[in-house]
């Protein structure tokens, strides 16, 4: 089925807008790419396309030899290339050499559109919206916007340049640090969040989890008293749920990512700059060590050692410790057919 055309760019508002306008020149010493054509260095772009839709004021790039024809065809201002498929860019393309078009196609892109990283107020509001409620007790410093219906509870911390969504719940004695972003919908009890957090909309930190002991009798939960730690830099995608702890604090580590409708159990350690996708699950008292990537669907046992650097493919069932290194070890990407 073929893809149909975009609208021109002109024709409708972008779903986000730019925050800054560059020239090929600013890309340039951006990135480090190289310009063969010099009278192009004032071109100026202000947003980023598909190859095949791409405009005059578009960037866009390209690192696969197969789509070759594709450049050739392309009305971009600007394209990061692959130096060996530049014979093939169209004669008006400001086209950028590089070895690594999409990594330095993210820089440009993050640098234009740096309002999109993280979720803002969706009642383009500052400071206390109207049906807000902010317990007496709660400290709010300067520069924090707080959405329609949102809600601070007692004793709650809420640093500077922060914003609270739409519908958020923010719990007693929770803390939040300075320039985070906290979507709509989102609940955040029993939790100290640092600098710099992005959690979108849906997220639950800091609910209980299942936390039954094994009888034959009857179930009988187990209290959750500890917290949820999350360090700075971490961003959490739509509809995920951190358990806060029970016998020790959940800890998500600086700079790590993890993606929309994941579930990490109560006790669980999260390292430094992990990534973790979609619908994956990690049970109670498992440790993540830094730099671990959780592919989608995967599911970790209760109290397994996940180790640096290691690499879990989406949709294994990993019931045993993996040893860390790069690209993983052995029995890091365990089967499905494994799954229980």
């Amino acid at each position: 089925m073929r893809r149909p055309a975009a609208p021109a760019a002109d024709t409708y508002p972008a779903a986000v807008r730019p925050h800054a306008e560059l020239t090929v020149a600013a890309i340039v010493a951006l990135t480090g790419a190289q310009l063969p054509r010099q009278d192009l260095r004032e071109r100026r772009i202000r947003n980023i396309a598909a190859l095949d839709e791409a405009g005059a004021a578009d960037i866009c790039f390209i690192d696969v030899a197969a789509r070759r024809h594709e450049l050739a065809a392309t009305h971009a201002g600007a394209c990061f290339v692959l130096p060996g498929l530049a014979s093939s860019a169209p004669p008006g393309l400001a086209a950028l050499l590089t070895e690594e078009p999409c990594r330095a196609f993210v820089t440009v892109a993050r640098e234009l559109f740096a309002d999109a990283l993280r979720p803002s107020s969706l009642f383009e509001g500052s400071g206390r919206g109207a049906g807000a409620q902010v317990h007496a007790t709660a400290r709010i410093e300067a520069g924090v916007t707080i959405d329609p219906l949102a809600v601070i509870g007692p004793r709650a911390e809420i640093g500077a340049g922060t914003v609270i969504g739409a519908g958020a719940a923010i719990g007693p004695d929770v803390r939040i640090g300075r320039h985070c972003a906290i979507g709509p919908g989102v609940t955040v009890v029993h939790a100290l969040i640092g600098d710099h957090v992005t959690v979108h909309s849906g997220v639950r930190v800091g609910e209980p989890g299942s936390g039954f002991p094994p009888e034959t009798e009857q179930h009988r939960k187990i209290p959750q008293t500890r917290r949820v730690i999350i360090q700075d830099g971490v961003e959490i995608g739509a509809n995920s749920a951190i358990e806060r702890g029970s016998i020790r604090d959940t800890v998500i580590g600086e700079g790590t990512t993890i993606d929309s409708l994941v579930r990490v159990a109560r006790d669980v350690g999260v390292g430094r700059h992990c990534s973790i996708a979609a619908q994956a699950g990690l049970e109670g008292g498992v440790t993540v060590e830094d730099f671990v990537i959780i592919g989608g669907q995967a599911w970790v046992a209760a109290d397994v050692t996940i180790g640096e650097s290691a690499v879990i493919a989406g949709q294994s069932s990993v019931k045993a410790d993996v040893a860390g290194g790069a690209g993983g070890e052995p029995g890091a990407a365990k089967s499905s057919e494994d799954r229980p």
